[in-house]
């Protein structure tokens, strides 16, 4: 019973066995006891609560803050015992907090509940009871039989039973899955292939017998028992069979499918990583400061508990006449009298932990989030997509990004290839208007009129032509009529499909100069060379594979010649060649590879009749050979494609994203590393990384590819770990692809990430999705601790995303699954340049002095209660008046730095974007770290110490501070206290402030102001509702003292004069390169100050100061500024950027 209920409750799984029997069309077994085994249901769940657990669960993550925890202890304490303030100054700030909290965090998951039932809910067709039946895509069952039309996404992980071809072949593109592109044939097995009915499939008997769910893309084992009439026919199952969730159909009117896996156990569900909460290292930083300030807390409880026992240990302070002791109070416990004054002592003092501070974070990442959105630069007008944030809990991370791991295609790549170049019998030439031109000739031909071609050009374009995978959609060529071609011959209506993107773009490469290929069948190819249809018979296909890196097929001409064309990497093509101009065609290549172009080189082979025959017995031999059949196929391949002729060579342009090379080049001026994990080839990822300048051609490439043992792998780690060392001058970049990187990671971690750190670009290839996430873990879980940022466009790239501190989706042609996953969302990935180096920056800067000023104006606000206690005999008498204490932190001081860290840009935009060094100056959280706490800390101990006794020098003599001897008391020295402490805090916001808009203004200013009228108002008159009003006069009072506006002023001035020293001290003597670049010189002498006012070199120090003040009262307005950029700088005038809140153009400047 135990073991069932934990079992309902998820802690016990019951337990499985290593295959699950599925029975198609869910028909199970009459007879004999069968028990059905129980599957999940086909939902995907990508949000965090649910209805029923929302409220424990968020409360219990909320209460792991260490300062929420506390206010909850302290609110208790208040509840149970007599202390000096009331439960409200501390239960009412907690519940602001958590319910602020929980409602953002609410409404987050409630996006993506909404993104969840969107995809739960689409329309799938199911055959059930002699029908197509429409059902949602989360009533699928495992068994049932599901209909996918053409372009439709596979709702289920499907074994594929038909589809419209009589083979039972269809085509499917994986690029949510594992970023490629190219099409994949699947194929049924015949026995269920002839099934293209929905009546016959019902009548289908068949059980299948499959492994359990596993997070592999490339692995599936199974088998299908099938039952015809008396007989039952078993057939093997293996990964051409399985069509995964998430793949999309191509070129295939329709297939039907029976269920395997659904929702969360399908190999797409497997891939993701479970949502978990990501905290920022300014969140842990908040943390450490406040578990030193605990200790601060409880040193003053301590201390001022045993100095209260201490003083009370004479008997005429222990019961003074005025202050006698019950008797209930006389005969209590000591121990129990020590806890309650130390816990009083710990109420009074509370207040130096700044629960407001959440508060205000909270806000501030919230409300500070829209400005991402609002950035007119990162909008997309094309797809008119903007920027979006799913989670604004990450703002400041994006300054402090070390490593970038990025995915290839769809993110650096427009997933578009285009036809640059080539070389044929050793002549370059370009396309020009649907023609080849040779280089520096420039024909003008007539549109109409056929492109004439060479012997050695048609030939060419026939191997290009010949030599390929690609597919052709059927639906667009039922007819091959005259109607499908233009007067030069040339299809215009064909659309191809391709196993890579580089044939496709070659075949249509050469349709449009006049040889097209027009289809093939199972046995033979058919193009038109200008205009003349030509048939070839297909009599073998050597694959490409990534040893040979090359493909070849052998066929018969019309004429009866056996012919052998051959394509691939020139490193495996030119070694084989014998003939041609072989030398010509290797400059070309060298010099398209130079140009960033993806290039193949192109050969055949003549056979003659004896030859062939060799040819046909030595493949039919290793064939159908038992034993070692894989390397006795490759020795053939080898055996055959040899002698070639070369004909040329191609240079292809994988179209990058606009931008990407600068936008790489300027993280790496940042000091941000790059990683490229993508699941592309080997070939295909080196050349995109070189063309995007992530790999620089003077770079030493390294490679860590194709080992099969632990041997190997660790071997060649230690070649190139000596590799590094030995050429430490050089930069090196490392590649390696997944099957390597698992061996390294399993044994031989360390070795592997040393050789990692010295290499300043790492391109991983042929990766899982899995695996993509468990680089980033490595780096994430290093003895250095790096910030890690993942960005991509596919369902591949999610569990990279949302492993990494910060995961960014790029909104591409592969679905939504990034964007729905990730934290922050873009159009492009030239964005995250502006991301990063403006958003980031400022929102780190904004942020760390946020925490830092909490800090400050609470030691500032708590300090002198602590003082005031050894001049009342520790009797735990408040310095401030209770509703003081309430509002401080709520309305008098909490505004200037919330607009402070909404608006504030310490250097302008443009500068922070055209200069990514500057975002080194706050690596490392480097304004978050000990010395600047210290700094901030000890600041506010000091200027606590000159409020009390700069007040107390004032009243500590002579309380007679009126004319007519009218003597002050304790709450008008508190008070006069509080009043310098709000003064000099918010001059301490606006000292600190760079960029002044009319709402700093109104919120530093008006806060002074709010606390004058409120203070006048506050004990001017007699409020009915207070039971006491301790405050009655009091502020009028102090006001009308001379005296005390004397002091109030000197104790302001004395406090900062010594900080403003400190900073023109150090902004002169040791300015960082943030401070230098406010500070912009440019070739005319003129230098911007900040983001606003400017001044020429030959300024005096009063000029200068005089500058400083106008800044900080508002007067340097936009219109009066003359900024200057050199020559040498880019500007970029096209920023449309909320964040400048002026309209700034190179007129201006």
């Amino acid at each position: 019973m135990w073991r069932w209920v934990r079992q309902q409750l998820g802690f016990d799984p019951p337990h499985q066995s290593d295959t699950r029997t599925i029975y198609i069309a869910n028909r199970f077994p009459q007879h004999g006891h069968y028990v059905p085994q129980k599957f999940a249901e086909n939902r995907i769940i990508s949000s965090k609560y649910t209805v029923w657990n929302f409220v424990p669960k968020n409360l219990f993550e909320q209460f792991r803050r260490i300062a929420n925890f506390y206010f909850l202890i302290i609110f208790l304490v208040q509840l149970m015992i007599d202390t000096p303030t009331s439960p409200i100054t501390s239960g009412l700030p907690l519940f602001f907090v958590i319910t602020v909290t929980a409602i953002k965090q609410g409404y987050e998951d409630w996006l993506r509940h909404k993104s969840d039932n969107e995809v739960n809910g689409a329309p799938v067709y199911v055959v059930r009871s002699g029908g197509l039946v429409k059902t949602r895509s989360k009533n699928i069952r495992v068994g049932d039989i599901v209909r996918v039309a053409k372009d439709e996404t596979f709702p289920v992980d499907l074994v594929l039973l038909s589809s419209d071809r009589a083979n039972g072949s269809c085509y499917v593109t994986t690029a949510t899955l594992d970023g490629e592109t190219n099409l994949k044939t699947h194929i049924a097995v015949p026995e269920t292939a002839v099934l293209q009915s929905v009546a016959n499939l019902d009548k289908l008997v068949a059980v299948i017998e499959c492994q359990q769910p596993e997070a592999d893309l490339y692995r599936f084992v199974g088998r299908i028992t099938i039952s015809q009439q008396i007989e039952e026919i078993v057939r093997p199952l293996g990964p051409e069979s399985l069509l995964l969730r998430g793949a999309r159909l191509k070129n295939t009117k329709e297939i039907f499918g029976v269920a395997v896996y659904t929702g969360m156990e399908t190999k797409m569900a497997l891939n993701y990583k479970s949502k978990s909460q990501k905290r920022s290292a300014v969140e842990k930083s908040m943390n450490s400061f406040l578990i030193i300030y605990l200790i601060i807390l409880l040193f003053e409880a301590i201390l001022s508990t045993i100095l209260k026992y201490a003083w009370q240990s004479e008997e005429k302070w222990n019961e003074p006449w005025y202050n006698q002791k019950t008797e209930h109070e006389r005969n209590s416990s000591k121990i129990l009298r020590f806890i309650s004054d130390f816990l009083a002592f710990l109420v009074l003092y509370n207040f130096i932990i700044p629960i407001s501070l959440y508060v205000t974070v909270e806000m501030q990442k919230f409300l500070g989030s829209f400005f991402i959105g609002w950035d007119l630069d990162l909008y997309h007008e094309e797809t008119n997509e903007k920027a979006q944030v799913n989670t604004s809990d990450l703002n400041e991370e994006l300054g402090q990004v070390e490593y970038v791991f990025t995915d290839k295609t769809g993110t650096l790549t427009e997933n578009e290839m285009q036809f640059r170049e080539c070389s044929i019998n050793g002549i370059k030439y370009q396309e020009i208007n649907g023609k080849l031109v040779p280089e520096g000739l420039i024909e003008d031909v007539p549109d109409g009129i056929r492109p004439h071609l060479t012997k050695e050009e048609e030939l060419f374009l026939k191997a290009v032509c010949l030599c390929h995978t690609v597919q052709i959609n059927t639906d667009q060529t039922d007819g091959t009529g005259d109607h499908l071609w233009r007067a030069n011959g040339i299809s215009s209506q064909l659309e191809y499909y391709a196993s890579s993107p580089d044939e496709k773009a070659l075949v249509e490469a050469a349709r449009r100069v006049g040889v097209v290929f027009t289809g093939a069948g199972p046995d033979s190819m058919e193009l038109k060379s200008l205009g003349k249809p030509e048939r070839y018979k297909l009599l073998h296909v050597l694959e490409f594979d990534a040893n040979r890196r090359r493909m070849s097929v052998i066929v018969e001409s019309p004429s009866g010649d056996k012919l052998l064309f051959t394509k691939g990497a020139e490193s495996a093509i030119l070694p084989c060649s014998k003939h041609g101009e072989i030398e010509k065609t290797r400059i070309h290549v060298d010099e398209f590879a130079l140009k960033g172009l993806r290039t193949l080189c192109v050969a055949y082979r003549r056979f003659t009749e004896l030859e062939y025959q060799e040819v046909e017995k030595r493949l039919f031999e290793a064939k159908t050979a038992l034993q070692q059949r894989e390397e006795r196929v490759t020795e053939v391949f080898n055996f055959i494609e040899r002698d070639l002729v070369i004909l040329g060579a191609t240079g292809v342009e994988d179209k990058l994203q606009d931008k990407v090379q600068e936008t790489i080049e300027a993280l790496r001026l940042a000091g941000i590393k790059v990683w490229v994990l993508t699941g592309d080839k080997h070939e295909t990822a080196v050349s995109v990384s070189l063309s995007c300048g992530h790999f620089h051609r003077t770079m030493n490439i390294l490679e860590l590819v194709q080992h099969k043992s632990d041997s190997t792998c660790a071997e060649q780690l230690r070649q190139l770990a000596r590799r590094i060392k030995e050429d430490h001058v050089i930069q090196h970049g490392l590649v390696v692809d997944g099957t390597s990187l698992s061996l390294a990671l399993r044994q031989h971690e360390k070795l592997f990430m040393e050789v990692c750190r010295n290499c300043s670009a790492v391109l991983c290839c042929r990766m899982a999705p899995l695996q993509k996430a468990k680089v980033v873990r490595l780096l994430k879980t290093s003895p250095e601790k790096p910030i890690t940022l993942a960005i991509g466009d596919g369902a591949n790239d999610v569990s990279m995303i949302q492993e990494a501190h910060v995961g960014i989706g790029i909104m591409g042609k592969e679905g939504r699954q990034a964007v729905r996953n990730s934290d922050y969302a873009i159009a492009r990935f030239k964005f995250l340049s502006k991301l990063l180096f403006v958003h980031g920056h400022l929102y780190y800067i904004r942020i760390a002095t946020l925490v830092q000023y909490f800090f400050y104006k609470n030691v500032c606000f708590i300090t002198p209660q602590f003082l005031y206690q050894f001049f009342c005999l520790f009797s735990q008498q408040t310095l401030y008046d209770s509703v003081y204490l309430t509002l401080y932190n709520i309305c008098f001081t909490s505004l200037p730095v919330l607009m402070y860290s909404l608006f504030e840009q310490h250097v302008h935009p443009h500068i922070l974007h055209s200069k990514p060094t500057l975002y080194r100056d706050i690596s490392k959280n480097a304004h978050l770290g000990f010395k600047p706490f210290l700094y901030w800390t000890f600041l506010g101990f000091s200027h606590a110490f000159m409020f009390f006794f700069g007040s107390y020098l004032l009243m500590g003599e002579d309380t007679s501070l009126l004319g007519n001897g009218q003597m002050f008391g304790n709450w008008t020295f508190g008070t006069l206290v509080f009043t310098v402490m709000v003064i000099t805090v918010t001059v301490k916001m606006a000292l600190e402030t760079h960029f002044w808009t009319w709402i700093n203004h109104f919120v530093t200013w008006g806060s002074i102001v709010f606390y004058f009228i409120f203070s006048l108002f506050y004990g001017g008159i007699i409020w009915p509702f207070l039971h006491t009003q301790d405050m009655y006069f009091v502020f009028v009072q102090l006001l009308s003292s001379g005296s005390a506006w004397f002091a109030i002023i000197i104790i302001v001035v004395t406090c900062l004069f010594l900080d403003v020293v400190k900073k023109v001290l150090y902004r002169h003597l040791q300015p960082t390169s943030t401070e230098k670049a406010q500070l912009t010189e440019t070739g005319t002498s003129i230098n911007c100050l900040d983001s606003m006012c400017c001044f020429s070199d030959g300024e005096t120090a009063c000029a200068s100061l005089r500058r400083m003040l106008e800044r900080i009262m508002g007067r340097c307005s936009p219109t009066r500024v003359n900024r200057s950029w050199s020559s040498t700088e880019p500007f970029y005038t096209n920023d449309r950027s909320i964040l400048t809140l002026s309209t700034m153009d190179s007129i201006t400047c």
